[in-house]
């Protein structure tokens, strides 16, 4: 007797091109609709002198700018500095060509910045639909295609600010969509190209690199359990990964004289999340360690350059993990329930301080709640389908843990923890395998 598996609908063997093309279109239509509302109130704020434009994206806006004028991938802060990696390339380089044709820091260009990142996050509805439907059906697909369009987070985060949220967790949901399909195909040409396309999303925030050997590596498995030829694919696809990634670790080392495959901030980032009191309120006489936020650091930074600053920091971090080792075990633990909950700190002080902490942690905690209760159906009815969704949300988080962790790090992973809230929330029927198999062939037509 077949096992069942989880699905939220009987699969339908005659879904027609036209309906799903429809399924498609209209949740990104009203999900760019609502986030072009929020755009159309907020973008006027951006052009902030006053605050040297660090609402055009902090270190992203300052490189684009840098870029617009001509003086090359440099100067990650408002005063004018040297080369720099602080960032990886892809977002400041779509933020400069706006900045080159309608101006560095125009209104026009906040417009089309945020209007571009609502695009992107639009079409990221496309994407979850089609991760869903592999695992869920096609019932399940449109709703978590749904749930994205009114996603509170995915609205703010692409709608009011300028960074490359969007745009990486389109890159990051494609791609962990086609490797929920990779076995299915023997041509080395996919192969190559999903390892490229990896390369690309990690030009936008290397931290997806850490989900590719899990992800491929569940590619190859399910190949080799069908007893098709596995290393080589494996072997074109991490040759891919490293033809796209090469040029920038090239650039790096020519510009800066290091080896940094993508950015080269992550001792700052380290020291900046655990060498200090773990809110504002308890550091009143311990200013933040970034330069933006510091005019001692920015001195620092410009007086030493980029590459001796962060040794120094570098040696700081390191300084202060062997003298505590068991302060960094717990304020890993602390980012890890942070990452999950919502949950800071309740000190009024701190409260007072950031008056959305305590609603927004209710919001964090359930969501989290319904993806548990996804990922436990999964675990229970459907394993395999669940299990591309378990590595995502294991190794992706990995780095925020050891270092800094914020909300806006979930950004990219939002989409399959949707997806996980939808198995969670909504009722489903127990389908046999071969039931399930016929709704995988289905998706798989409509590639073709």
């Amino acid at each position: 007797m077949e096992n069942p598996v989880l699905v939220l609908d009987a699969p339908v063997a005659g879904t027609s091109r036209k309906s799903c093309l429809w399924h498609l279109l209209l949740p990104f239509l009203v999900a760019f609709a609502v986030r072009m509302v929020v755009v159309y109130f907020y973008y006027h704020q951006l052009p902030d002198a006053d605050q040297n434009f660090e609402q055009f994206g902090w270190e992203t806006g300052w490189i684009a700018r840098s870029l617009a004028s001509g003086h090359g991938f440099s100067s990650p802060f408002f005063p004018t500095s040297g080369a720099t990696a602080f960032v990886p390339p892809l977002y400041p380089l779509l933020l400069s060509g706006i900045f080159r044709i309608f101006g560095i820091y125009s209104l026009v260009s906040a417009f089309l910045i945020l209007t571009l990142n609502s695009l992107f996050s639009a079409l990221t509805c496309i994407a979850i639909y089609w991760s869903a439907h592999h695992s869920l059906g096609s019932r399940g697909a449109r709703i978590a295609a749904w749930v994205w369009a009114f996603y509170p987070f995915a609205i703010y985060f692409s709608a009011g600010r300028v960074w490359e949220y969007s745009l990486t967790t389109l890159l990051l949901t494609t791609c962990f969509c086609f490797a929920q399909r990779l076995h299915t195909s023997q041509r080395w040409l996919v192969w190559a190209g999903y390892g490229a396309f990896y390369g690309l999303a990690a030009y936008s925030n290397p931290a997806v690199l850490s989900c590719f050997p899990f992800l491929l590596a569940f590619s190859l498995w399910q190949l080799r359990k069908r007893g098709h030829r596995w290393f080589c694919k494996g072997s074109i696809a991490t040759l891919a990964l490293i033809a796209v990634l090469s040029p920038w670790v090239i650039r790096n080392y020519k510009a800066l004289g290091i080896f940094s495959p993508m950015r080269d901030n992550f001792w700052l980032e380290l020291y900046a999340g655990n060498c200090l009191p773990p809110t504002p309120v308890d550091r009143p006489s311990c200013p933040s360690p970034h330069p933006p936020s510091n005019p001692v650091e920015m001195r620092k930074y410009l007086s030493m350059g980029e590459i001796p600053y962060l040794q120094e920091k570098h040696v700081l971090a390191v300084q202060w993990l062997r003298q505590h080792p068991l302060d960094y075990a717990r304020a890993s633990l602390h980012r890890f329930v942070y990452y999950w909950t919502g949950y800071w700190s309740l000190n009024p002080a701190y409260l007072a301080i950031e008056p959305t902490e305590l609603p927004m942690m209710f919001y964090v905690c359930g969501v989290t709640l319904l993806m548990l209760r996804g990922i436990w159906r999964f675990w229970k009815w459907n394993p395999e389908a669940g299990l591309p969704y378990f590595l995502l949300l294991i190794f992706f988080p990995a780095a925020y843990y050891l270092s800094l962790a914020l909300i806006d790090h979930r950004m990219p992973i939002e989409p399959a923890i949707i997806v996980l809230a939808v198995a969670g929330a909504v009722p489903f029927r127990r389908a046999s395998g071969a039931q399930w198999l016929g709704a995988m062939r289905t998706t798989s037509t409509l590639f073709k």
